[in-house]
């Protein structure tokens, strides 16, 4: 089954460009990623600073290979002085069948 989640941050107010530069970065690695079937970046229209990020992985073994992919780390070093929350807020997600 494949493992879907959302994570959302919300991008501090002046540090816009370095998100979105970081944030595209990332998803050019995330992309080719074997086990990667969707990584699509979003903000929200009302609130350009309030970025969703939607990620697909082939299943749960693809998505711990992701957390373990050497680019993730110094990713998120870099993007948690930039954003409000303390890190991205994950949510999971199961299809409705």
């Amino acid at each position: 089954m494949n493992k879907t989640l959302l994570a959302e941050f919300t991008a501090r107010e002046g540090a816009e460009a370095d998100v979105a530069r970081l944030i595209l970065e990332y998803a050019k690695e995330v992309r080719e990623e074997d086990g990667n079937l969707a990584f699509d970046v979003y903000t929200k229209a009302s609130r350009p600073r309030a970025y969703w990020i939607f990620e697909v992985y082939r299943d749960e073994a693809a998505f711990q290979a992701h957390l373990k992919a050497p680019y993730g780390g110094p990713f998120n070093a870099a993007l948690a002085p930039l954003i409000e929350e303390d890190a991205s807020v994950l949510t999971f997600l199961d299809p409705v069948t």
